[in-house]
């Protein structure tokens, strides 16, 4: 085979080669493996897009499972092939560099979709073949009424000779002849068959208007009728089957007979359930699945009123380190075991359980009083899990973290119930986990807030939404500004201007901090080359600028911050980097590394937030810092008089252990000028705060700088 090229296109040819060959084996067709690879090729195009799509369109992976039943891939190995091959390989060639996560979810929907495509193509593809059959026996019908007039040998032929049950009566119901196929469906002879009427042959399953028809037909209204009905057999098993039913009249038109038709249809009905069975329920557990839940719940959310509805979202606690730790077969065993549990927790009317995917389940109750149901069944829950759970000789213990959300139906659509329960496990999971929360709007808006946040952040420094205000730092002998503190903004479209409590922890976990740190430092230390440019007091003003944990540990951050400082022509004794004392609290040296060669450089280094973090005051000796910065919380007493003698103490106490090591104090957050006295007293070095100015453009540093040169 020749080699396929690289590219998208190539891994497309690669997914649909490994699709046919999966599929061919129980495919009905005449084509060779390889044309039956160019029939599914531009079925394996339709899965891609729609797994790259932007919006999810469940009628498109539809359409590629109903075209499986075109291309003769009947078989319900096949379609059960076909799955695994999207679970294993759609994302892997198809995905592309998207987010995997996001992608195995599509991809999970696709092939729900693609399930019900398949069932539904395949139950259109029946009963267009049971009208075939249907006109044949209509035809037949033709056949035999002409062979009652004409000859009776004739009619014999046609009667016993049709592969379909054909059976007489008369219109009182009394069975007057059978053929060979009918009593094979029903497994009886002749004589107990035509000991019984045909009003007899009753199912619990027999649609309103099966013997209405029947009652019109005998009476003469009705020519003939199609339903599809099910009958007992002797054994108790049920026989269904396409039944049409004719009325045959002599010569002068008036009825004399009914005429019946039957073709079993048993193993096509169980095929069809079993597909519609595969296509709404898990594979793994026997749970419904996500396809299954969502009708359970639109129908719950769509109730009448006075009718409510409780929504217990789980997320198992740690089931990846299972999965990791024993490996996938034991973390499906463990699943198991909790859909059981699960099962068994929700067993009363209007309650079910469902598997969304991994090792996130839901169970949902409905009714008039389900305020109190669903916390009882919250608690249901968590107790199912406390009893260890034994998977190749260990005996695991699990837990979970679940959302709920309950409400008066009609109020809000499925989506928006499960994206309020998603929150709400996850604020579960955040307070430790092992609990059970209730769903709260506001909580709920705020997690909004910040997901919209989070995924604006990239394009925000893309658009230069950021800029950066300045607080001044005072040194508190002489009342000079020797340098300020740089501090980001965001200035977003919808909120207005946003502090760095709002993004930096969202930036943190994203990753993002790196180049919007990169962007802080440049932007900070181009301002200080323009201040030294236009500032002629005693010294040069320094710029401070933090630096998170994820800055500290990537690995350009000394090459950046050198190219940054020559780039501009600012000497390093003008910057200082600071780090929190928390992000330092029992660092290697590998961590340690980075700071030491920008220490060694001349950069200055400050631990900021000193005080907050319980560290080890021997570890000062170790780490590349020139200066501490105090903490607001031990200087927040000095703003009234007298100060908390304690805080004093602390407070000279950690300025005589600083100066000791030959390392400045700063202090944050003074806000008056009996709290700035206080702290010269005490022998810190240099101070900022609402006392001397608030963050504000570089502008508002430059003409304080030229106050404090001038006198």
């Amino acid at each position: 085979m020749n080699a396929q090229p690289d590219g998208p296109e190539g891994r497309l040819r690669r997914f649909a080669t490994i699709w046919s060959r999966a599929v061919f084996p129980v495919t009905s067709t005449s084509a060779t493996r390889p044309e039956f690879e160019e029939q599914l090729l531009p079925l394996a195009r339709r899965l891609s897009q729609a797994l790259r799509a932007r919006a999810f369109d469940a009628d498109e992976a539809k359409a590629v499972g109903a075209a499986l039943v075109t291309v003769h891939c009947t078989d319900p190995e096949a379609l059960a092939r076909t799955l695994d091959c999207v679970d294993a390989y759609l994302v892997l060639y198809c995905g592309e560099d998207g987010a995997q996560e996001d992608l195995r979810a599509r991809a999970g929907r696709l092939q729900h979709a693609m399930a019900a495509g398949f069932a539904e193509a395949l139950r259109e593809r029946t009963l267009a073949e049971q009208e075939a059959i249907a006109q044949a026996a209509l035809r037949a019908q033709g056949v035999v009424a002409q062979a009652l007039h004409a000859t009776e040998a004739r009619f014999r032929a046609v009667f016993e000779g049709a592969a379909i049950g054909i059976g007489m009566a008369d219109l009182e119901g009394n069975i007057l002849q059978v053929n060979e196929a009918l009593l094979r469906m029903f497994g009886i002879t002749e004589q107990t068959m035509r000991a019984r009427k045909v009003m007899e042959w009753t199912h619990p399953e027999d649609a309103p208007q099966t013997w209405k028809l029947y009652d019109e037909l005998i009476r003469g209204d009705r020519e003939h009728y199609h339903v599809e009905k099910a009958f007992y057999r002797p054994d108790g098993t049920v026989l269904w089957t396409n039944l049409t039913v004719s009325l045959l009249r002599d010569p002068d038109g008036n009825p004399q007979y009914q005429l019946a038709l039957m073709e079993d249809t048993t193993e096509r009905r169980l095929l069809n359930l079993r597909l519609r069975y595969e296509a709404t329920h898990d594979a793994l557990t026997g749970l419904p699945n996500r396809t299954f839940f969502f009708e359970r719940l639109e129908k719950a959310l769509g109730a009448g009123e006075g009718q409510r509805f409780g929504l217990c979202y789980l997320d198992l606690d740690g089931f990846k380190t299972i999965n990791d730790s024993l490996g996938h077969a034991a973390g499906d065993r463990l699943l198991v075991e909790i859909a059981d549990r699960l099962q068994s927790c929700a067993t009363a009317p209007g309650e079910m359980v469902a598997r969304l995917g991994g090792d996130e389940f839901v169970a949902l109750t409905t009714g008039p009083d389900t305020e109190r149901e669903v916390d009882e069944l919250a608690a249901r829950i968590m107790n199912a899990m406390i009893a260890p759970i034994s998977i190749d000789g260990r005996d695991l213990t699990v837990r979970g973290s679940i959302g709920i959300v309950e409400g008066p139906a009609g109020e809000r659509s499925p989506a928006e119930v499960l994206r309020s329960a998603d929150i709400t496990m996850y604020r579960a999971k955040s307070a430790g986990g092992n609990r059970f929360e209730l769903a709260d709007p506001e909580a709920d808006a705020r997690a909004i807030t910040r997901h919209g946040l989070t995924t604006a952040l990239p394009a925000a420094l893309d658009r230069s939404e950021f800029f950066i205000e300045y607080q001044p730092l005072v040194h508190l002998g002489d009342g000079s500004v020797r340098g300020a503190e740089a501090l980001v903004r965001w200035l977003h479209p919808q909120h207005g201007v946003l502090g760095p409590d709002r993004f930096i922890p969202l930036a943190e976990h994203t990753g993002l901090i790196v180049p919007l740190g990169r962007w802080v430092l440049e932007q900070s230390v181009r301002q200080a080359r323009e201040w030294q440019d236009k500032h002629t007091g005693a010294g040069p003003l320094r710029i401070n600028v933090n630096l998170s944990l994820c800055q500290l540990t990537h690995p350009g951050l000394v090459q950046d911050t050198v190219d940054i400082l020559e780039r501009m022509g600012v000497e390093p004794e003008a910057l200082c980097l600071e780090v929190t004392e928390s992000a330092l609290i029992g660092a290697d040296d590998d961590l340690l590394k980075p700071l030491r060669r920008l220490h060694e450089m001349g950069v200055d280094i400050a631990l900021d937030d000193f005080g907050t973090g319980y560290s080890n005051l021997a570890n000062l000796r170790r780490l590349p810092v020139s200066i501490l910065k105090l903490d607001r919380s031990f200087t927040q007493s000095m703003q009234q008089f007298p100060a908390d003698p304690v805080d004093l103490k602390i407070v000279e106490g950690i300025v005589s252990l600083a100066h000791s090591l030959n390392l400045g104090v700063t202090v944050e957050g003074v806000e008056t000028g009996a709290q700035a006295e206080q702290l010269r007293i005490l022998g810190c070095d240099t101070a900022q705060g609402w006392y001397y100015a608030r963050p504000g453009p570089p502008e508002r540093l430059h003409e304080l700088a030229l106050v404090d040169a001038t006198g």
